[in-house]
């Protein structure tokens, strides 16, 4: 390809409403423009870089025995009413009626369309194991889209669905989308973990999210120190503490705190350690209260309480709420002489405890030497907290829990029977018993892949592709392009490498050195082959690798079998 007839709209300022590098640099390398919030189009250059997701993605998914297929991005509300999921999944689900004011949505993920086909066309044992996947165009009304295609409304996704015919058949197929996915990401050249998930609105009883490692982002992931345990902020967990040495409870005690809210300011205040104040938490369940009891240094896991209440909608309280609980305003909650009905959940980290302080339920007043035996009615004591970097490992014995950064580009999930017995997908067994199927599901972002690819893969003068997920592996940087003998001689390199097949961009473009040179950065080409008067009169060029800086000045033909050898080892993975 030559870049003066190519489409590579490049920008030097970073544009205003871009907040992540990836967004930025997106922007900046002409690979996608915004025509409105979260919708982008896909300009050549950053569609070659999906493109090439798309087709490891295709390989590994045809090796591992899936089927594509293609479903419509519009979809009746009669399945998702079917489901359950038409009034749960919420404003995120466009719904617009035609013109005969039949109820439809955007897909935004495609469990009852394929849930509805199976049941229609599936009716043996003999039919299955399958699996089946499509590359798709999908759309969720994101509240707040931001952060280019991190988080769009409309995307690129590869979502598949695999059908079994009893549990142990569906972890078959569960292992075998995770181990695909781990080679597809490990031939993008990224470097990622699998963690442990929450399911989310997708529902099902396990799942992996499969999150790129990079400081920008969003997600909380945790891994051990010592064993192969990951899992997300929101599903990680820890082995529960040792009971403490035993400490008999002391009178309770009501002390005047004028002012003092926070946990930082109570245990200042009344000199004792923020692990000895214990935090009181009031939140509607599903339009109920709920009392949540956290020790003073560790932060409340909203998803792990929303599962041990098995509610649909988990929120703080308002300030009115929490004064009708607890008769004070926000600050000096506490959980003892609490109306009965109010349910109260106390973390696993407060068992054992004694002599804590609590809020008094009053305006300027804590109670001192609180036992939750002696003085509180609690539910029971759950595993509600974040983890924090230091916990054990509730896998091992020697293992420590370290929190990076991460970006989900991948998520798989065991379903089980959720939409097959909601919508009635069944079949005959060998001894024509009518049974329920068992379901899987496995999405990856193919654009959020390239976007997080960028968060991970990039420098101060832009982005630093991988040679598998580059729009072109290597860039021909013609200088003095006018010049006979230099244009000539950059025409044959540039041919000899097309019929190598090597995917190659030649800078054909009557521009200065400097320019191009920060273009071929910008846009990350992984190498880089400068052609140039100077050394070309000793039949040399210029090799530069984009990853590591590394420049050598050696023979063309000596370049051009390099590249081949890079490229061929690069996507040997």
């Amino acid at each position: 390809m030559r870049y003066s007839q190519y489409f590579i709209p490049t920008v030097k300022e970073t544009p205003s409403d871009a907040e992540v590098i990836s967004h930025k640099l997106m922007l900046r390398a002409g690979m996608i423009r915004k025509l409105a919030a979260g919708i982008y189009n896909y300009l050549p250059l950053g569609l070659r870089s999906i493109r090439k997701v798309e087709q490891i993605v295709r390989e590994e998914m045809n090796r591992a025995g899936a089927i594509e297929m293609l479903m419509p991005a519009v979809q009746p509300a009669e399945l998702w009413k079917e489901s359950g999921r038409w009034d749960f999944y919420g404003k995120e689900l466009l719904r617009f009626k035609d013109r005969k004011d039949a109820e439809f949505c955007m897909g935004p993920t495609h469990e009852e369309v394929i849930t509805d086909l199976v049941r229609k066309e599936i009716r043996s044992y003999r039919q299955m194991p399958i699996n089946l996947y499509q590359i798709q165009g999908k759309f969720r009304d994101e509240i707040r889209p931001r952060f280019g295609l991190m988080r769009g409304r409309e995307f690129i996704m590869k979502d598949a669905y695999s059908f079994d015919v009893n549990e142990a058949g569906a972890d078959v197929s569960y292992q075998k989308m995770y181990q695909a996915y781990r080679r597809i990401f490990e031939r993008c050249g990224l470097r990622f973990r699998a963690v442990e998930a929450d399911t989310g609105t997708i529902g099902g009883n396990y799942s992996h999210e499969f999150m790129v490692l990079a400081d920008s982002g969003e997600d909380a992931i945790v891994s051990c120190s010592a064993c192969e345990y990951a899992a997300n902020m929101e599903k990680a967990q820890t082995r529960p503490a040792a009971a403490g040495e035993h400490a008999d409870p002391r009178p309770m005690e009501k002390v005047v705190t004028p002012g003092q809210k926070s946990v930082e300011e109570i245990a200042n205040f009344l000199s004792v350690p923020a692990t000895q104040v214990v935090k009181t938490l009031i939140l509607m369940a599903d339009s109920e209260p709920v009392v949540a009891l956290l020790r003073g240094d560790y932060d409340l896991n909203e998803i792990k309480l929303k599962n041990h209440l098995g509610c649909t909608e988990l929120e703080m309280a308002t300030d009115e709420v929490v004064f009708k609980v607890t008769g004070a305003p926000t600050g000096y909650a506490g959980p003892v002489n609490l109306p009965g009905k109010v349910k109260v959940v106390a973390d696993l980290s407060l068992k054992g405890m004694h002599n804590f302080v609590v809020g008094a339920n009053e305006k300027d007043a804590h109670l001192k030497n609180v036992n939750l035996d002696r003085d509180v009615k609690v539910e029971g004591f759950v595993d509600i907290r974040n983890v924090i970097a230091g916990d054990p490992c509730p896998r091992c014995e020697s293992g420590k829990l370290e929190i990076w950064r991460g970006i989900e580009v991948g998520h798989v999930f065991k379903l089980g029977t959720k939409y097959s017995k909601a919508l009635n997908a069944s079949f005959l067994d060998a001894d024509g018993k009518e049974q329920i199927i068992f379901m899987g599901c496995y999405g990856i972002g193919i654009g959020r892949t390239v976007a997080a690819c960028i968060e991970q893969n990039h420098d101060e003068n832009g982005i630093i592709f991988p040679i598998p997920i580059a729009p072109f592996q290597v860039i021909v940087s013609v200088l003095s392009a006018k010049e006979d003998e230099v244009k000539e001689a950059g025409e044959k390199i540039y041919q000899d490498l097309l019929q190598a097949g090597i995917e190659v961009l030649i800078d054909d473009r009557d521009e200065r050195p400097g320019f191009k040179f920060k273009d071929a950065d910008l846009i990350g080409i992984p190498l880089r082959i400068v052609v140039g008067a100077k050394n070309l009169v000793d039949g040399k060029v210029e090799l530069k690798d984009r990853k590591t800086g590394e420049v050598e000045i050696i023979p063309v033909a000596e370049a051009l079998e390099k590249v081949k050898a890079t490229v061929k080892a690069a996507l040997a993975v």
